[in-house]
């Protein structure tokens, strides 16, 4: 039973829920000059200790590439307490790298300011695509 105008269809069909072929999973590492590097996972892959740790290491290559001296005057990773960031192997290669990890601070669903810069830089990036290619389709 539900309710409806007198001339809505009496029959309701049921939706069906899809797995979407469109979804991503991205990792995204910043500081405060801005995106460090943007890793898009592969289909189907999880996020487990040894995918973290060759993230890791990709970025400490981003970091060596685009903010030459700020290894040798330490890295402070904040990263949440998920199994793949506390894992003994993940441990072993951040103090490889002689990396500090700044204890995340607890829960707050009104604060989570990580994801305010990041999605202030993620719309900016986002709107100037768009607008690339709102451009390219008036000049077809």
């Amino acid at each position: 039973m539900a309710w409806g105008h007198t001339g809505s269809p009496t029959r309701f069909r049921k939706a069906h829920q899809t797995l979407s072929a469109r979804k991503l999973m991205v990792t995204v590492f910043w500081d405060a000059e801005g995106i460090l590097l943007i890793e898009f996972m592969t289909h189907e892959t999880t996020i487990n200790s040894e995918v973290y740790c060759r993230t890791l290491k990709k970025l400490k290559r981003a970091i060596q590439n685009n903010r030459r001296g700020l290894l040798s005057s330490g890295v402070v990773l904040l990263h949440d307490n998920a199994r793949p960031h506390t894992a003994v192997r993940t441990g072993e290669v951040l103090r490889k790298f002689k990396w500090d990890v700044f204890q995340h601070p607890p829960y707050r669903k009104d604060l989570a300011l990580s994801d305010f810069h990041l999605f202030i830089a993620m719309k900016k990036w986002l709107g100037d695509s768009i607008s690339l290619t709102m451009r390219n389709l008036k000049t077809l």
